[in-house]
């Protein structure tokens, strides 16, 4: 089953990461994977984009299925494996309906978090403006706090749905991880803290922690002072 199944993947990509997470939740361990590098711009290889003409990561097949999307290739995994390791879709009405609203509110999540980290990389130097930097960092403050809300709300120990672990912790943990080793403040953002900490060490997500991280786990502190 698993050996059917190839992945393309980048590390420390929140959108790869999320796919490796749902693999190991849906207990498909065994399936094909390729680690390359964004430096190198094996992303842009003829390997990739006859996978996924767009040349990005991660690019997903299953048998003669391609679903290169992150969140597409999570529910497919989902979809397809009901009945097989961790139910990620919930099935009471209320856990349910929440877990949808959480998991489609990651992307902008990861946008207002990639327009601060990677203005620097993205913009060239004589385009830059301080002025946009305060923004995207006021931005993300408030996507922040929001999160936190939401968190709190819930109470202490739960997942973002509920008590059960969910596609929407699959989806959206990547994007805590990576706020995290960019130096966000856990005294700051307590809830995102404890949330982080709740999951960091879960089977699924050790298993596929980025291994640049772990070869450098200092990470850096871009985010401390939001």
């Amino acid at each position: 089953m698993a050996k059917d199944m190839t992945l393309l993947w980048g590390s420390g990509s929140p959108p790869c990461w999320r796919v490796m997470i749902a693999l190991e939740e849906k207990e498909l361990q065994g399936y094909n994977h390729k680690l390359l590098s964004f430096e190198k711009m094996e992303h842009k290889s003829q390997e990739v984009l006859d996978i996924n003409p767009r040349g990005q990561l991660p690019s997903f097949k299953h048998g003669d299925i391609t679903v290169n999307e992150s969140y597409a290739a999570c529910f497919y995994l989902e979809s397809q494996f009901k009945s097989q390791g961790t139910k990620l879709v919930p099935d009471a009405p209320e856990e349910q309906a929440l877990m949808y609203q959480r998991t489609f509110e990651g992307p902008t999540f990861y946008e207002k978090l990639n327009a601060v980290i990677y203005y620097n990389w993205f913009v060239p130097e004589d385009e830059r403006h301080d002025s946009a930097l305060k923004r995207n960092g006021e931005a993300l403050t408030t996507e922040l706090k929001l999160w936190e809300g939401y968190l709190e709300k819930l109470g202490s120990g739960s997942h973002l749905a509920g008590p059960s672990f969910s596609l929407a912790d699959v989806v959206v943990f990547p994007t805590v991880a990576t706020l995290f080793r960019y130096g966000l403040s856990a005294d700051r953002y307590p809830k995102l803290g404890e949330y982080y900490a709740l999951l960091k060490d879960r089977p699924s997500i050790k298993a596929s922690w980025p291994p640049h991280w772990l070869e450098n786990p200092k990470g850096q502190d871009t985010l401390k002072d939001i």
